[in-house]
């Protein structure tokens, strides 16, 4: 499945919470299926630490590679959010109050404690464009093609509306998936052979024991036509060997 770099993305999940295993990371599986129902292959996902120098080398690297990039975690108001302040530096801007960003949050804690850490949440490089906050109003923004995002994924999820206008969208990647009774050894190399003659298809084998061991295949291509061609041909080799076990 070749897709062109502009319908490509990239992952990076910041948290010093999330390497340490007190936090589950749910942003992946949420963007990498609304990135796909758009045409766009997540093709690496990434999870660094807190680190400013990790951040700006891992975006900076990424951003060049793929299409798009998106961040999550590291935009809130404590001393470790240091997302907004790296990927300042990483594009060599100023690291300063948006304007209309910390308009909202004035408006939003009027009759609150507006203090230093909540200002800081409308702090991000100098030629941020914003991504509403629909739920707590502090935005996210980007630049580039890079978007950054809050990691509390409510918020995450609220927020990526608002960002559909500003993706470019591709053929809608379409999937297929077969569970079978079989081991993966016993199909792996006539699998081989189906995926050889469906270039433009993806063609994954995941093996899991339940009660029995069994393997999931599943198919994945922006071309409907040879989708279908393939699964028609691996239930064809399931049924065959399901036969003769």
């Amino acid at each position: 499945m070749n897709l062109q770099k502009e319908f490509t993305a990239a992952i990076v999940i910041i948290g010093n919470e999330i390497l340490s295993g007190r936090t589950v990371d749910k942003n992946t599986s949420f963007l990498s299926s609304w990135l796909n129902d758009k045409g766009i292959s997540v093709e690496e996902v990434r999870i660094i630490p807190d680190k400013e120098k990790v951040i700006i080398d891992t975006v900076d690297h990424l951003r060049r590679t793929f299409g798009y990039v998106f961040t999550t975690g590291g935009i809130g108001p404590t001393h470790d959010d240091i997302t907004s302040e790296s990927i300042s530096k990483m594009f060599s801007q100023k690291y300063q109050y948006h304007q209309e960003a910390y308009k909202i949050l004035e408006k939003y804690y009027e009759n609150q404690d507006f203090n230093e850490g909540r200002k800081k949440m409308a702090k991000m490089p100098e030629k941020a464009k914003l991504i509403q906050n629909p739920k707590t109003f502090a935005a996210g923004f980007y630049v580039e093609n890079v978007f950054v995002l809050p990691g509390v994924p409510s918020i995450l999820q609220a927020m990526v509306v608002n960002l559909d206008k500003l993706i470019l969208s591709g053929s809608k990647i379409l999937s297929a998936s077969i569970d079978t009774s079989l081991r993966e050894s016993s199909i792996a190399q006539e699998l081989e052979e189906i995926q050889k003659k469906y270039k433009d298809v993806d063609v994954g084998s995941y093996p899991y024991f339940k009660e029995k061991p069994g393997t999931v295949l599943v198919m994945r291509s922006t071309n409907k036509e040879s989708i279908d061609l393939c699964e028609k041909e691996i239930r064809l080799l399931v049924k065959e060997n399901i036969i003769n076990s």
